[in-house]
Protein backbone atom coordinates (compact mmCIF):
# COMPACT_ATOMS: atom_id res chain seq x y z
CA UNK A 1 0.00 0.00 0.00
CA UNK A 2 1.24 3.48 -0.90
CA UNK A 3 2.61 5.54 1.99
CA UNK A 4 2.90 9.31 2.36
CA UNK A 5 6.34 10.62 3.39
CA UNK A 6 6.07 14.00 5.12
CA UNK A 7 8.54 16.87 5.59
CA UNK A 8 10.54 15.80 8.67
CA UNK A 9 11.04 17.97 11.76
CA UNK A 10 14.85 18.17 11.99
CA UNK A 11 14.89 20.22 15.21
CA UNK A 12 12.49 21.24 17.94
CA UNK A 13 12.25 24.78 16.50
CA UNK A 14 11.93 23.85 12.82
CA UNK A 15 8.63 24.82 11.22
CA UNK A 16 9.46 24.34 7.53
CA UNK A 17 12.18 22.92 5.29
CA UNK A 18 13.56 23.39 1.77
CA UNK A 19 14.35 20.53 -0.60
CA UNK A 20 17.88 21.38 -1.78
CA UNK A 21 18.32 18.31 -4.02
CA UNK A 22 16.30 15.27 -4.97
CA UNK A 23 18.61 12.25 -5.29
CA UNK A 24 15.76 10.06 -6.57
CA UNK A 25 13.17 10.75 -9.27
CA UNK A 26 9.63 9.52 -9.84
CA UNK A 27 9.72 5.89 -10.97
CA UNK A 28 12.97 5.02 -9.20
CA UNK A 29 13.09 1.91 -7.03
CA UNK A 30 13.70 2.85 -3.37
CA UNK A 31 15.38 0.60 -0.84
CA UNK A 32 15.17 1.11 2.91
CA UNK A 33 18.08 3.37 3.88
CA UNK A 34 18.44 5.02 0.44
CA UNK A 35 19.01 8.80 0.48
CA UNK A 36 15.88 10.37 -0.97
CA UNK A 37 16.79 14.05 -0.82
CA UNK A 38 18.89 16.74 0.82
CA UNK A 39 16.75 18.99 3.03
CA UNK A 40 17.98 22.44 4.02
CA UNK A 41 17.20 24.58 7.06
CA UNK A 42 18.75 27.94 8.00
CA UNK A 43 21.70 26.12 9.58
CA UNK A 44 22.57 23.05 7.54
CA UNK A 45 21.75 20.73 4.67
CA UNK A 46 20.90 17.20 5.82
CA UNK A 47 20.47 13.93 3.95
CA UNK A 48 17.00 12.41 4.37
CA UNK A 49 16.81 8.62 4.30
CA UNK A 50 13.91 6.46 3.17
CA UNK A 51 12.48 4.25 5.91
CA UNK A 52 10.29 2.34 3.45
CA UNK A 53 10.99 0.28 0.34
CA UNK A 54 9.07 0.53 -2.94
CA UNK A 55 8.82 2.82 -5.96
CA UNK A 56 8.85 6.63 -5.77
CA UNK A 57 5.36 7.41 -7.11
CA UNK A 58 5.04 11.12 -6.40
CA UNK A 59 7.14 14.14 -5.38
CA UNK A 60 5.18 16.78 -3.48
CA UNK A 61 7.90 19.43 -3.00
CA UNK A 62 10.14 20.35 -5.91
CA UNK A 63 13.81 21.26 -5.57
CA UNK A 64 14.22 24.77 -4.19
CA UNK A 65 10.69 24.85 -2.79
CA UNK A 66 9.92 25.35 0.90
CA UNK A 67 7.09 23.62 2.74
CA UNK A 68 5.87 23.36 6.36
CA UNK A 69 6.80 20.42 8.56
CA UNK A 70 4.44 17.43 8.07
CA UNK A 71 3.39 18.53 4.55
CA UNK A 72 3.51 15.88 1.80
CA UNK A 73 7.11 15.38 0.68
CA UNK A 74 6.70 12.22 -1.40
CA UNK A 75 4.68 9.01 -1.82
CA UNK A 76 6.27 5.56 -1.95
CA UNK A 77 4.39 2.39 -2.94
CA UNK A 78 4.19 -0.41 -5.46
CA UNK A 79 4.99 0.35 -9.09
CA UNK A 80 1.87 1.51 -10.95
CA UNK A 81 -0.17 1.82 -7.74
CA UNK A 82 -2.87 4.53 -7.69
CA UNK A 83 -1.84 7.11 -5.08
CA UNK A 84 -4.16 10.01 -6.06
CA UNK A 85 -6.75 9.10 -3.45
CA UNK A 86 -4.15 9.89 -0.77
CA UNK A 87 -3.84 13.46 -2.08
CA UNK A 88 -7.49 14.24 -2.87
CA UNK A 89 -8.51 14.72 0.77
CA UNK A 90 -6.45 17.91 1.24
CA UNK A 91 -6.54 19.28 -2.32
CA UNK A 92 -10.29 19.09 -2.90
CA UNK A 93 -11.19 21.27 0.04
CA UNK A 94 -8.78 24.02 -1.00
CA UNK A 95 -10.00 24.24 -4.57
CA UNK A 96 -13.65 24.46 -3.56
CA UNK A 97 -13.24 27.24 -0.98
CA UNK A 98 -12.05 30.01 -3.29
CA UNK A 99 -15.02 30.15 -5.67
CA UNK A 100 -17.50 30.17 -2.77
CA UNK A 101 -16.27 33.44 -1.27
CA UNK A 102 -16.52 35.62 -4.41
CA UNK A 103 -20.24 35.11 -5.09
CA UNK A 104 -21.03 36.12 -1.47
CA UNK A 105 -19.33 39.46 -1.96
CA UNK A 106 -21.21 40.06 -5.23
CA UNK A 107 -24.66 39.00 -3.90
CA UNK A 108 -24.61 41.31 -0.85
CA UNK A 109 -26.20 44.51 -2.35
CA UNK A 110 -30.04 44.48 -2.24
CA UNK A 111 -30.97 47.98 -3.42
CA UNK A 112 -30.38 49.33 -6.94
CA UNK A 113 -28.52 52.37 -5.60
CA UNK A 114 -26.08 50.10 -3.71
CA UNK A 115 -25.48 48.08 -6.87
CA UNK A 116 -24.74 51.23 -8.87
CA UNK A 117 -22.30 52.54 -6.23
CA UNK A 118 -20.57 49.20 -5.80
CA UNK A 119 -20.14 48.63 -9.54
CA UNK A 120 -17.01 50.79 -10.14
CA UNK A 121 -15.24 49.23 -7.13
CA UNK A 122 -16.16 45.71 -8.26
CA UNK A 123 -15.00 46.45 -11.81
CA UNK A 124 -11.62 47.68 -10.53
CA UNK A 125 -11.19 44.62 -8.32
CA UNK A 126 -12.15 42.30 -11.17
CA UNK A 127 -9.74 44.11 -13.52
CA UNK A 128 -6.91 43.64 -11.04
CA UNK A 129 -7.80 39.98 -10.52
CA UNK A 130 -7.96 39.46 -14.26
CA UNK A 131 -4.55 41.08 -14.73
CA UNK A 132 -2.87 39.04 -12.01
CA UNK A 133 -4.71 35.71 -12.04
CA UNK A 134 -5.63 35.17 -15.73
CA UNK A 135 -2.24 34.32 -17.20
CA UNK A 136 -1.88 33.71 -20.93
CA UNK A 137 -2.04 30.04 -21.80
CA UNK A 138 1.17 28.20 -20.99
CA UNK A 139 2.74 31.11 -19.09
CA UNK A 140 4.20 30.43 -15.62
CA UNK A 141 5.38 33.05 -13.12
CA UNK A 142 8.52 31.92 -11.25
CA UNK A 143 8.93 33.58 -7.86
CA UNK A 144 11.92 34.03 -5.54
CA UNK A 145 12.09 30.71 -3.62
CA UNK A 146 12.32 30.45 0.18
CA UNK A 147 15.52 28.42 0.63
CA UNK A 148 15.53 28.40 4.45
CA UNK A 149 13.01 28.99 7.23
CA UNK A 150 14.66 32.32 8.16
CA UNK A 151 15.15 33.61 4.61
CA UNK A 152 13.25 36.82 3.85
CA UNK A 153 15.02 37.83 0.65
CA UNK A 154 17.51 36.40 -1.84
CA UNK A 155 20.19 37.74 -4.16
CA UNK A 156 20.62 36.54 -7.74
CA UNK A 157 24.33 35.76 -7.95
CA UNK A 158 24.30 34.61 -11.60
CA UNK A 159 21.72 34.13 -14.34
CA UNK A 160 22.56 31.02 -16.38
CA UNK A 161 19.76 31.76 -18.88
CA UNK A 162 18.90 35.00 -20.67
CA UNK A 163 15.62 36.36 -22.03
CA UNK A 164 14.70 34.47 -25.18
CA UNK A 165 16.53 31.27 -24.24
CA UNK A 166 14.71 27.96 -24.44
CA UNK A 167 14.29 26.43 -20.98
CA UNK A 168 13.80 22.73 -20.33
CA UNK A 169 12.46 21.20 -17.16
CA UNK A 170 15.46 20.65 -14.85
CA UNK A 171 17.64 23.34 -16.45
CA UNK A 172 19.52 25.58 -14.01
CA UNK A 173 17.99 29.05 -14.32
CA UNK A 174 20.13 30.97 -11.82
CA UNK A 175 22.30 30.82 -8.72
CA UNK A 176 20.57 32.39 -5.71
CA UNK A 177 22.44 33.51 -2.61
CA UNK A 178 20.93 33.16 0.87
CA UNK A 179 22.32 33.85 4.34
CA UNK A 180 23.97 30.41 4.38
CA UNK A 181 24.94 29.41 0.86
CA UNK A 182 24.71 30.04 -2.88
CA UNK A 183 22.36 27.48 -4.40
CA UNK A 184 21.48 26.50 -7.94
CA UNK A 185 17.81 27.10 -8.78
CA UNK A 186 16.30 24.70 -11.28
CA UNK A 187 13.36 25.28 -13.60
CA UNK A 188 10.35 23.08 -12.98
CA UNK A 189 8.72 24.23 -16.23
CA UNK A 190 9.59 24.11 -19.92
CA UNK A 191 9.24 26.97 -22.41
CA UNK A 192 11.00 30.22 -23.29
CA UNK A 193 12.41 32.66 -20.72
CA UNK A 194 10.15 35.65 -21.45
CA UNK A 195 11.20 38.07 -18.69
CA UNK A 196 13.65 38.43 -15.80
CA UNK A 197 12.37 40.19 -12.68
CA UNK A 198 15.55 40.32 -10.57
CA UNK A 199 18.84 41.15 -12.28
CA UNK A 200 22.26 39.77 -11.34
CA UNK A 201 23.50 41.23 -8.05
CA UNK A 202 20.05 42.50 -7.07
CA UNK A 203 18.18 41.42 -3.94
CA UNK A 204 14.43 40.79 -3.80
CA UNK A 205 11.95 39.52 -1.17
CA UNK A 206 10.81 35.92 -1.12
CA UNK A 207 7.81 35.32 -3.45
CA UNK A 208 8.57 38.38 -5.59
CA UNK A 209 8.72 37.92 -9.37
CA UNK A 210 11.96 36.20 -10.39
CA UNK A 211 11.17 35.25 -13.99
CA UNK A 212 8.39 34.41 -16.45
CA UNK A 213 8.44 31.26 -18.61
CA UNK A 214 6.01 30.49 -21.43
CA UNK A 215 5.57 30.07 -25.19
CA UNK A 216 7.94 32.15 -27.35
CA UNK A 217 6.53 35.51 -28.40
CA UNK A 218 3.92 35.76 -25.61
CA UNK A 219 3.29 39.33 -24.42
CA UNK A 220 3.85 39.29 -20.63
CA UNK A 221 4.03 43.03 -19.99
CA UNK A 222 0.71 43.01 -18.12
CA UNK A 223 1.82 40.20 -15.84
CA UNK A 224 5.19 41.80 -15.31
CA UNK A 225 3.69 45.10 -14.22
CA UNK A 226 1.36 43.63 -11.61
CA UNK A 227 3.41 40.80 -10.11
CA UNK A 228 5.94 41.22 -7.29
CA UNK A 229 8.69 43.77 -6.89
CA UNK A 230 11.00 44.67 -9.72
CA UNK A 231 8.44 43.63 -12.30
CA UNK A 232 8.05 46.87 -14.23
CA UNK A 233 11.61 47.26 -15.47
CA UNK A 234 11.93 43.87 -17.14
CA UNK A 235 8.54 44.33 -18.85
CA UNK A 236 10.11 46.70 -21.40
CA UNK A 237 12.91 44.22 -21.92
CA UNK A 238 10.40 41.44 -22.41
CA UNK A 239 8.43 43.38 -25.04
CA UNK A 240 11.38 44.52 -27.07
CA UNK A 241 13.06 41.15 -27.03
CA UNK A 242 10.02 38.91 -27.43
CA UNK A 243 8.56 40.65 -30.50
CA UNK A 244 11.61 40.23 -32.69
CA UNK A 245 11.79 36.62 -31.49
CA UNK A 246 8.25 36.05 -32.73
CA UNK A 247 8.99 37.73 -36.10
CA UNK A 248 12.17 35.75 -36.80
CA UNK A 249 11.80 32.79 -39.15
CA UNK A 250 12.35 29.25 -37.90
CA UNK A 251 15.59 29.00 -39.92
CA UNK A 252 17.23 31.77 -37.83
CA UNK A 253 16.33 29.95 -34.63
CA UNK A 254 17.84 26.71 -35.93
CA UNK A 255 21.06 28.52 -36.90
CA UNK A 256 21.31 30.12 -33.44
CA UNK A 257 20.79 26.74 -31.77
CA UNK A 258 23.48 25.15 -33.92
CA UNK A 259 25.95 27.95 -33.20
CA UNK A 260 25.26 27.76 -29.47
CA UNK A 261 25.75 23.97 -29.50
CA UNK A 262 29.07 24.32 -31.34
CA UNK A 263 30.28 26.95 -28.87
CA UNK A 264 29.36 24.73 -25.93
CA UNK A 265 31.22 21.76 -27.37
CA UNK A 266 34.31 23.81 -28.15
CA UNK A 267 34.64 25.55 -24.79
CA UNK A 268 34.71 24.10 -21.26
CA UNK A 269 31.72 24.80 -18.97
CA UNK A 270 33.31 27.82 -17.32
CA UNK A 271 32.46 31.48 -16.96
CA UNK A 272 35.35 33.65 -15.88
CA UNK A 273 37.06 30.69 -14.21
CA UNK A 274 33.87 29.31 -12.65
CA UNK A 275 32.94 25.69 -13.36
CA UNK A 276 29.26 24.75 -13.76
CA UNK A 277 28.74 21.57 -11.76
CA UNK A 278 25.87 19.95 -9.84
CA UNK A 279 26.23 19.78 -6.02
CA UNK A 280 26.33 15.95 -6.05
CA UNK A 281 28.98 15.88 -8.80
CA UNK A 282 31.08 18.42 -6.89
CA UNK A 283 30.96 16.27 -3.74
CA UNK A 284 31.95 13.09 -5.63
CA UNK A 285 34.79 15.00 -7.34
CA UNK A 286 36.10 16.19 -3.96
CA UNK A 287 35.99 12.64 -2.60
CA UNK A 288 37.85 11.27 -5.65
CA UNK A 289 40.28 14.18 -5.93
CA UNK A 290 39.15 15.01 -9.48
CA UNK A 291 40.08 18.42 -10.89
CA UNK A 292 36.76 19.79 -12.21
CA UNK A 293 38.46 22.02 -14.79
CA UNK A 294 39.62 18.86 -16.57
CA UNK A 295 36.14 17.33 -16.80
CA UNK A 296 33.90 17.93 -19.83
CA UNK A 297 30.28 18.27 -18.79
CA UNK A 298 27.48 16.53 -20.69
CA UNK A 299 24.63 18.25 -18.86
CA UNK A 300 22.71 21.39 -19.77
CA UNK A 301 25.06 24.15 -21.04
CA UNK A 302 28.03 21.86 -20.44
CA UNK A 303 27.18 21.41 -16.78
CA UNK A 304 29.15 18.63 -15.08
CA UNK A 305 26.90 15.94 -13.63
CA UNK A 306 27.47 12.77 -11.57
CA UNK A 307 27.92 10.58 -14.67
CA UNK A 308 30.77 12.80 -15.96
CA UNK A 309 32.76 12.39 -12.72
CA UNK A 310 32.23 8.64 -12.58
CA UNK A 311 33.34 8.18 -16.21
CA UNK A 312 36.22 10.67 -16.04
CA UNK A 313 39.69 9.40 -16.98
CA UNK A 314 42.81 11.57 -16.51
CA UNK A 315 43.92 10.74 -20.06
CA UNK A 316 40.83 12.48 -21.44
CA UNK A 317 41.81 15.65 -19.65
CA UNK A 318 44.35 16.77 -22.31
CA UNK A 319 41.87 18.69 -24.52
CA UNK A 320 40.34 20.36 -21.47
CA UNK A 321 43.78 21.43 -20.27
CA UNK A 322 44.66 23.17 -23.54
CA UNK A 323 42.00 25.86 -23.21
CA UNK A 324 43.01 26.95 -19.67
CA UNK A 325 46.68 26.78 -20.68
CA UNK A 326 46.05 29.06 -23.68
CA UNK A 327 43.98 31.42 -21.57
CA UNK A 328 46.53 31.49 -18.71
CA UNK A 329 48.82 34.22 -20.17
CA UNK A 330 45.80 36.45 -20.85
CA UNK A 331 44.50 35.90 -17.32
CA UNK A 332 47.92 36.61 -15.80
CA UNK A 333 48.19 39.81 -17.82
CA UNK A 334 44.70 40.88 -16.75
CA UNK A 335 45.44 40.07 -13.12
CA UNK A 336 48.75 41.93 -13.24
CA UNK A 337 47.19 45.24 -14.40
CA UNK A 338 45.34 46.21 -11.16
CA UNK A 339 48.40 45.24 -9.06
CA UNK A 340 50.07 48.60 -9.77
CA UNK A 341 48.38 51.59 -8.16
CA UNK A 342 50.03 54.96 -8.89
CA UNK A 343 51.10 56.98 -5.87
CA UNK A 344 48.34 59.25 -4.59
CA UNK A 345 45.50 57.40 -6.31
CA UNK A 346 42.61 56.33 -4.08
CA UNK A 347 41.23 52.89 -5.01
CA UNK A 348 38.13 51.30 -3.51
CA UNK A 349 35.99 48.29 -4.29
CA UNK A 350 32.44 47.55 -3.19
CA UNK A 351 31.74 43.88 -2.40
CA UNK A 352 28.09 42.98 -1.89
CA UNK A 353 27.33 41.48 1.53
CA UNK A 354 26.07 37.90 1.35
CA UNK A 355 23.13 36.80 3.48
CA UNK A 356 25.28 35.01 6.06
CA UNK A 357 27.27 38.20 6.77
CA UNK A 358 24.01 40.15 7.12
CA UNK A 359 22.68 37.68 9.70
CA UNK A 360 25.96 37.72 11.66
CA UNK A 361 25.97 41.53 11.60
CA UNK A 362 22.37 41.76 12.80
CA UNK A 363 22.73 39.23 15.63
CA UNK A 364 26.04 40.61 16.94
CA UNK A 365 24.73 44.16 16.78
CA UNK A 366 21.65 43.12 18.77
CA UNK A 367 23.89 41.49 21.40
CA UNK A 368 26.32 44.40 21.58
CA UNK A 369 23.67 47.10 21.87
CA UNK A 370 21.18 45.31 24.17
CA UNK A 371 23.49 43.59 26.70
CA UNK A 372 25.45 45.86 29.08
CA UNK A 373 28.65 43.82 28.93
CA UNK A 374 31.99 43.97 30.73
CA UNK A 375 35.15 41.87 30.48
CA UNK A 376 37.51 40.29 33.03
CA UNK A 377 40.96 38.90 32.13
CA UNK A 378 43.13 36.47 34.10
CA UNK A 379 46.50 34.77 33.49
CA UNK A 380 46.79 31.01 33.83
CA UNK A 381 49.98 29.04 34.56
CA UNK A 382 49.92 26.29 31.92
CA UNK A 383 52.99 24.27 32.99
CA UNK A 384 50.93 21.57 34.76
CA UNK A 385 48.35 21.53 31.95
CA UNK A 386 51.10 20.97 29.36
CA UNK A 387 52.57 18.10 31.39
CA UNK A 388 49.15 16.50 31.94
CA UNK A 389 48.24 16.78 28.26
CA UNK A 390 51.50 15.07 27.25
CA UNK A 391 50.70 12.15 29.58
CA UNK A 392 47.11 11.84 28.28
CA UNK A 393 48.14 11.99 24.62
CA UNK A 394 50.76 9.30 25.20
CA UNK A 395 47.89 6.81 25.50
CA UNK A 396 47.28 5.12 22.10
CA UNK A 397 44.37 6.50 20.01
CA UNK A 398 43.91 9.43 22.40
CA UNK A 399 44.15 13.09 21.45
CA UNK A 400 43.23 15.98 23.74
CA UNK A 401 43.83 19.66 22.96
CA UNK A 402 44.25 22.56 25.36
CA UNK A 403 40.90 23.86 24.15
CA UNK A 404 39.28 20.57 25.24
CA UNK A 405 40.75 21.08 28.71
CA UNK A 406 39.37 24.63 28.82
CA UNK A 407 35.89 23.42 27.77
CA UNK A 408 35.92 20.73 30.48
CA UNK A 409 37.11 23.24 33.12
CA UNK A 410 34.35 25.69 32.08
CA UNK A 411 31.68 22.99 32.43
CA UNK A 412 32.87 22.14 35.97
CA UNK A 413 33.17 25.82 36.95
CA UNK A 414 29.62 26.49 35.70
CA UNK A 415 28.34 23.77 38.02
CA UNK A 416 29.88 25.67 40.96
CA UNK A 417 28.68 29.09 39.74
CA UNK A 418 25.10 28.64 38.41
CA UNK A 419 24.64 32.43 38.10
CA UNK A 420 26.93 32.38 35.05
CA UNK A 421 24.79 29.63 33.46
CA UNK A 422 21.73 31.89 33.06
CA UNK A 423 19.63 33.71 30.47
CA UNK A 424 18.05 37.13 30.81
CA UNK A 425 14.34 37.71 30.15
CA UNK A 426 12.47 40.95 30.81
CA UNK A 427 10.49 39.55 33.75
CA UNK A 428 12.60 36.58 34.88
CA UNK A 429 16.13 35.17 34.87
CA UNK A 430 16.32 31.59 33.60
CA UNK A 431 18.73 29.34 35.54
CA UNK A 432 19.82 26.46 33.32
CA UNK A 433 20.18 23.28 35.35
CA UNK A 434 21.95 21.60 32.42
CA UNK A 435 25.31 22.68 30.99
CA UNK A 436 25.79 22.76 27.21
CA UNK A 437 28.83 24.62 25.88
CA UNK A 438 29.01 26.11 22.39
CA UNK A 439 32.41 26.11 20.66
CA UNK A 440 32.90 28.86 18.05
CA UNK A 441 34.19 27.52 14.70
CA UNK A 442 35.38 29.77 11.86
CA UNK A 443 34.05 28.76 8.43
CA UNK A 444 34.69 30.23 4.98
CA UNK A 445 31.78 32.68 5.01
CA UNK A 446 31.50 33.46 8.72
CA UNK A 447 31.12 31.77 12.09
CA UNK A 448 29.14 28.79 13.39
CA UNK A 449 28.73 27.60 17.00
CA UNK A 450 28.16 23.83 17.37
CA UNK A 451 27.03 22.79 20.85
CA UNK A 452 28.32 20.03 23.16
CA UNK A 453 25.19 18.86 24.99
CA UNK A 454 25.57 18.06 28.73
CA UNK A 455 29.26 18.92 28.63
CA UNK A 456 29.78 18.44 32.36
CA UNK A 457 29.00 14.72 31.94
CA UNK A 458 31.64 14.24 29.22
CA UNK A 459 35.26 13.12 29.72
CA UNK A 460 38.20 14.98 28.16
CA UNK A 461 38.54 12.40 25.38
CA UNK A 462 34.80 12.54 24.64
CA UNK A 463 34.94 16.34 24.45
CA UNK A 464 37.95 16.16 22.11
CA UNK A 465 36.29 13.66 19.76
CA UNK A 466 32.99 15.59 19.72
CA UNK A 467 34.66 18.94 19.02
CA UNK A 468 36.65 17.50 16.10
CA UNK A 469 33.52 15.87 14.65
CA UNK A 470 31.36 19.00 14.97
CA UNK A 471 34.10 21.31 13.65
CA UNK A 472 34.46 19.10 10.57
CA UNK A 473 30.71 19.18 9.96
CA UNK A 474 30.66 22.97 10.41
CA UNK A 475 33.35 23.51 7.76
CA UNK A 476 31.51 21.21 5.34
CA UNK A 477 28.15 22.88 6.12
CA UNK A 478 26.72 19.58 7.31
CA UNK A 479 25.74 20.61 10.84
CA UNK A 480 22.14 19.85 11.72
CA UNK A 481 20.07 22.56 13.45
CA UNK A 482 19.90 20.37 16.56
CA UNK A 483 23.71 20.44 16.77
CA UNK A 484 23.72 24.25 16.96
CA UNK A 485 20.92 24.80 19.47
CA UNK A 486 20.68 24.97 23.23
CA UNK A 487 24.05 26.40 24.31
CA UNK A 488 24.20 27.89 27.83
CA UNK A 489 27.80 29.17 27.61
CA UNK A 490 30.27 29.74 24.76
CA UNK A 491 34.04 29.32 24.29
CA UNK A 492 35.95 31.13 21.52
CA UNK A 493 39.63 30.29 20.94
CA UNK A 494 42.02 32.30 18.75
CA UNK A 495 45.17 30.99 20.41
CA UNK A 496 46.04 28.87 17.36
CA UNK A 497 46.42 32.14 15.40
CA UNK A 498 48.93 33.53 17.89
CA UNK A 499 46.45 35.94 19.50
CA UNK A 500 47.45 36.31 23.15
CA UNK A 501 44.38 38.22 24.38
CA UNK A 502 41.00 39.35 22.99
CA UNK A 503 37.38 39.93 23.95
CA UNK A 504 34.32 38.36 22.30
CA UNK A 505 30.74 39.51 21.83
CA UNK A 506 28.26 37.47 23.89
CA UNK A 507 26.43 34.77 21.95
CA UNK A 508 22.84 35.58 22.95
CA UNK A 509 20.85 34.29 24.78
CA UNK A 510 23.92 33.17 26.81
CA UNK A 511 25.05 35.42 29.65
CA UNK A 512 28.79 34.96 29.11
CA UNK A 513 31.49 33.95 26.65
CA UNK A 514 35.12 32.97 27.34
CA UNK A 515 37.88 34.17 24.97
CA UNK A 516 40.98 31.93 25.01
CA UNK A 517 44.38 33.24 23.92
CA UNK A 518 47.65 31.57 22.95
CA UNK A 519 50.11 29.96 25.36
CA UNK A 520 53.23 32.14 25.46
CA UNK A 521 56.52 31.83 27.28
CA UNK A 522 57.42 34.74 29.54
CA UNK A 523 59.33 35.47 32.77
CA UNK A 524 57.33 34.49 35.87
CA UNK A 525 58.15 34.38 39.57
CA UNK A 526 58.09 30.91 41.16
CA UNK A 527 59.33 30.27 44.70
CA UNK A 528 60.98 33.68 44.73
CA UNK A 529 62.89 32.98 41.51
CA UNK A 530 62.38 34.47 38.05
CA UNK A 531 61.98 31.59 35.62
CA UNK A 532 60.52 31.04 32.15
CA UNK A 533 56.89 30.00 32.43
CA UNK A 534 54.06 29.08 30.03
CA UNK A 535 51.20 31.54 30.43
CA UNK A 536 47.76 31.74 28.81
CA UNK A 537 45.30 34.62 29.14
CA UNK A 538 41.55 34.10 29.14
CA UNK A 539 38.90 36.85 29.08
CA UNK A 540 35.36 36.39 30.36
CA UNK A 541 32.79 38.75 28.81
CA UNK A 542 29.60 38.93 30.93
CA UNK A 543 26.10 40.37 30.66
CA UNK A 544 25.83 42.68 33.67
CA UNK A 545 22.06 42.13 33.82
CA UNK A 546 22.64 38.58 35.10
CA UNK A 547 26.28 38.40 36.23
CA UNK A 548 27.83 40.91 38.65
CA UNK A 549 31.56 41.63 38.59
CA UNK A 550 32.29 39.65 41.75
CA UNK A 551 30.43 36.61 40.39
CA UNK A 552 32.43 36.74 37.15
CA UNK A 553 35.71 37.04 39.10
CA UNK A 554 34.84 34.06 41.30
CA UNK A 555 34.06 31.99 38.21
CA UNK A 556 37.50 32.81 36.75
CA UNK A 557 39.20 31.86 40.03
CA UNK A 558 37.51 28.44 39.95
CA UNK A 559 38.42 28.03 36.28
CA UNK A 560 42.04 28.89 37.12
CA UNK A 561 42.18 26.18 39.82
CA UNK A 562 40.89 23.50 37.45
CA UNK A 563 43.23 24.38 34.54
CA UNK A 564 46.36 24.91 36.64
CA UNK A 565 45.68 21.59 38.44
CA UNK A 566 44.11 19.33 35.78
CA UNK A 567 44.01 16.36 38.14
CA UNK A 568 41.25 18.14 40.10
CA UNK A 569 38.98 17.79 37.05
CA UNK A 570 39.06 14.04 37.58
CA UNK A 571 37.87 14.27 41.19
Amino acid sequence: MAKIITMPRLSDTMTEGTVATWLKKVGDVIKEGDILAEIETDKATMEFEAFDAGTLLYIGINEGDTAPVDSVLAIIGKEGEDYKSLLEGGAGAKTEEAPKEEPKAESKPDAKEEKTEAKPAEEKTEDKKAASSKLPEGVVVVTMPRLSDTMTDGTVATWLKKVGDTVKEGDILAEIETDKATMEFESFNAGTLLAIGVKEGETAPVDSLLAIIGPAGTDVSGIDATTGKGGAAPATESKSEDKPAADKPAEDKKEETKEATKAEEAAPATDGGRVFVSPLARKIAQDKGVNLTQVKGTGENGRIVKKDIEEFKPAAAAPAQQAPAAAAPAKEAAAAKPAYVPSGEVATEEVKNNQMRKVIARRLAESKFTAPEYSLTIELDMDSAIASRNVINAVPDTKVSFNDMVVKACAMALRKHPQVNTQWKEDVTIYNKHISIGVAVAVEDGLLVPVLKFTDNMSLTQIGASVRDLAGKAKNKKLSPAEMEGSTFTVSNLGMFGISEFTSIINQPNSAILSVGAIVQQPVVKNGQIVVGNVMKVTLTCDHRTIDGATGAQFLQTLKQFIENPVTMLA
